[in-house]
């Protein structure tokens, strides 16, 4: 914007001009921020230029007139300074176990001092949400998302549920029958010899129950070899040995 006044007309500066008017010029409806204003005026003088197509030599003089009015008369708005609010913070989750994940439990959720108890039904998986009534500030309910950890050796992805057990090295050598103990009892799975480790065995609908549209998941058992464990057998007759030891039937 060229600040030389010998370009205005005498009376574009005079006192009872209208700054409506020169806002109306610029395409403006009233005061604006610098640079809105400075985006306004380069525009419009681009458009009056006379040595362009569609220019105007009177138009153009009477927008840079406006512009220097502005300028004088309604300097621009200060940009606004965006809110230095910190932002909120972020709201906890609701943590499970696998074993409340799978049976369902009254669960604690700590919100800075105060304590709620919430009732987690059987089924939820990861991403779900429950609704602690009340729990906010202003006395509005809270949703807050479920997020299920590791414990007890058992892990949750989606609706299934990964463990690790121990099997003798002979059976994943030559196969045979395992006994896997799980959340729901001992169940027996066959191995077929010579697999490559690792060995991992779904026992099917043994994961997380089924809930709303979510079928029941499953149960995967990563076999790790040990050496030393002793077969079925041989764990029986090792407690047939301590139960009927010679003090035993002296007795």
């Amino acid at each position: 914007m060229s600040d030389a006044q010998t370009e205005f007309p005498a009376d574009v500066l005079a006192e009872d001009r209208p700054l409506h008017e020169a806002y109306a010029l610029l395409g403006l409806t009233g005061p604006v921020e610098e640079a809105v204003f400075k985006a306004a005026f380069r525009k419009a003088v681009k458009a009056a230029r006379p040595d362009t197509p569609g220019g105007d030599a009177d138009l153009f003089r009477r927008v840079i007139a406006a512009g220097r009015l502005i300028q004088l008369k309604a300097p621009a708005r200060p940009a606004l300074a965006a809110p230095r609010t910190p932002p909120p913070a972020p709201l906890p989750a609701i943590g499970l176990t696998p074993a409340q994940a799978l049976n369902g439990d009254r669960v604690e959720v700590r919100l800075g001092r105060r304590r709620f108890r919430v009732t987690a039904p059987a089924g939820l998986r990861t991403g779900d949400h429950l609704r602690l009534r009340g729990a906010a500030e202003d006395g509005s309910d809270l949703v807050l998302p479920v997020l299920i950890r590791v414990a007890d050796g058992m892990t949750v992805l989606g609706d299934d549920i990964h463990v690790s057990r121990p099997v003798a090295s002979r059976i994943v050598r030559d196969g045979g029958r395992v006994e896997i103990e799980t959340h729901a009892g001992m169940r027996s799975a066959w191995v077929t010899p010579g697999l490559a480790s690792p060995i991992r065995l779904r026992l099917r609908d043994l994961g997380l129950p089924a809930r709303g549209a979510r079928s029941a998941g499953h149960l995967f058992v990563t076999l790790e070899t040990v050496e030393d464990m002793p077969s079925a057998a041989e764990h029986l007759l090792a407690r047939f040995t301590k139960v009927w030891t010679p003090e035993r039937l002296a007795a």
